[in-house]
């Protein structure tokens, strides 16, 4: 999976993936990370979450990692916001006010383009990546943080063998395996969810749950 194959799925709308509304564990969760007003939080494979407009509301600054320039650009318009559009390193940055979408490979991203990060919020990304690059993900994610960083997670746990990805199933044994050299880990939560997303349960899956974990930079 590379990049060709986002960049099709937003140009075809094939966004299954897209909330229309805030993630309901995001807004049972965020008080565990204590990143209050200002803090800075970081948001990888965005796209055109409204998650990110929740925690604007919370007083955050909010920085955003996307691929897709559809999905950045849809963002802006859908949310009738104006951004100015710059140059910055190998991203091309949509800002206004306490928002930025970063425009490129999260895997280019460095600590001089994101500045101090408070906390970071995965709410589709590490689920959207096929396990060869998932540890890939995980090391770089690691080398952007100070420690300390929280990290709110949410991940999908299924039978893989019964669906084909993405959104991919993580298992709490990878989550150790990708997380635990570098992360405190801790889970706080796991829900049966299979029978609030049909789709799912449509394509063949027999079980489904929503996981949700505390990932603290060491």
């Amino acid at each position: 999976m590379d990049a060709d194959f986002w960049h099709a799925r937003w140009q075809e709308d094939r966004i299954g993936f897209h909330l229309p509304e805030t993630h309901y564990l995001l807004v049972r969760y965020w008080p565990v990370l204590q990143a209050g007003p200002g803090k800075h939080i970081l948001v990888p494979l965005c796209g055109k979450s409204l998650d990110m407009l929740w925690l604007l509301e919370q007083g955050c600054r909010v920085t955003g990692i996307e691929i897709s320039r559809v999905a950045v650009e849809a963002f802006f318009a859908e949310n009738r916001i104006e951004p100015v559009i710059e140059q910055a390193g190998a991203f091309t940055r949509y800002r206004c006010d306490e928002l930025d979408i970063l425009c490129g490979d999260f895997f280019s991203l460095d600590r001089d383009t994101t500045g101090d990060i408070a906390a970071v919020y995965d709410r589709a990304s590490l689920i959207a990546l096929p396990r060869a690059m998932r540890s890939t993900y995980a090391a770089h994610l690691g080398s952007l943080l100070d420690t300390g960083t929280g990290c709110l997670l949410i991940t999908l746990d299924y039978d893989q063998q019964q669906m084909d990805g993405p959104p991919f199933a993580i298992s709490d044994d990878e989550i150790a395996g990708l997380y635990a050299g570098t992360f405190d880990i801790g889970q706080l939560g796991s829900l049966d969810v299979l029978d609030r997303h049909g789709k799912f349960r449509e394509a063949g899956l027999t079980r489904l749950y929503e996981c949700t974990y505390l990932l603290q930079r060491r």
